[in-house]
């Protein structure tokens, strides 16, 4: 038998909009697991808050957390972890350069260590799941380790003006993604750091070429493991460049669209 990969993003993909798993979509990638096939997860998430899912599918695979910024095995240590995080001294360029426009807020992840700029009990309940040590105040003053992830909330008029700015002065070091409202956040992680660079580690280690390999995403950051992936499968409520790129588009993370795809695929 020919095994595949099946790779799996989290919000807005696997994920409800109540943030659970549906319990058909889990019936049916239990089905796959057991016909041989490997299932991982690949998220911009950290992995203190995809444990819970990780577990919740008895997975034991590796996982690509931070969109590829951190890759390991939670049941393997011996498989090993990729930290691929940010030179601390390009950040410090970056906070100079948001220091000409109004960001409303500054987020940023070292692993399961999160540095908040502003105290914002709005946000401040999404970095705590699973825990993490927060710490609060000027970043600048405060981080002394490269970041993983670095989040910069601004203002919805300043969002082009930062990410050109940053893309002038950066482009060789970063790679940026915006998120719209409500939150207007820009993402930075490391160039040359994405989901696919973490599948492809996963694939070469299970012996899977990248045609045997089926990914679902529904946002800006799956663009190149939809991309890489022989089945790049877009969801129903993805994003109109992902839909346009992808080899499939299937029903909406609210309509099991990984179990329809992969009940037509693998005839369960």
């Amino acid at each position: 038998m020919n095994r595949y990969l099946i790779v799996l993003d989290l919000d807005g993909t696997l994920l409800t909009s109540e943030k659970n798993i549906d319990p058909r979509t889990k019936e049916v990638i239990q089905k796959v697991m057991e016909a041989g096939h490997i299932v991982m997860i690949a998220t911009g998430r950290p992995f203190r808050a995809s444990k819970a899912y990780y577990e919740e599918l008895h997975l034991n695979t590796p996982i690509v957390n931070f969109n590829g910024a951190y890759i390991h095995h939670p049941h393997q240590p011996e498989w090993g972890t990729i930290h691929s995080p940010l030179e601390l001294e390009t950040l410090k360029g970056i906070l100079e350069t948001c220091d000409h426009y109004e960001l409303t807020n500054i987020f940023i992840e070292v692993k399961d260590h999160v540095y908040i700029n502003n105290p914002d009990p709005l946000v401040a309940d999404l970095f705590e799941i699973g825990n993490p040590t927060i710490t609060y105040g000027p970043i600048q003053e405060k981080l002394k380790e490269a970041p993983t992830s670095v989040l910069l909330q601004t203002n919805e008029q300043q969002t082009k003006a930062v990410l050109h700015a940053l893309d002038t002065e950066y482009s060789e070091a970063i790679e940026q993604r915006s998120w719209g409202k409500p939150s207007n956040i820009i993402e930075v992680i490391k160039r040359g750091v994405n989901k696919a660079v973490g599948i492809k580690k996963v694939a070469q280690d299970y012996n899977i070429p990248p045609e045997r390999i089926i990914a679902f995403g529904d946002e800006d950051n799956d663009k190149e493991m939809i991309s890489y992936a022989g089945q790049g499968v877009a969801m129903g409520n993805a994003i109109a460049e992902l839909k346009a790129l992808a080899d499939a588009v299937t029903e909406s993370n609210d309509d099991t669209g990984i179990a329809n795809y992969l009940e037509r695929t693998f005839l369960l």
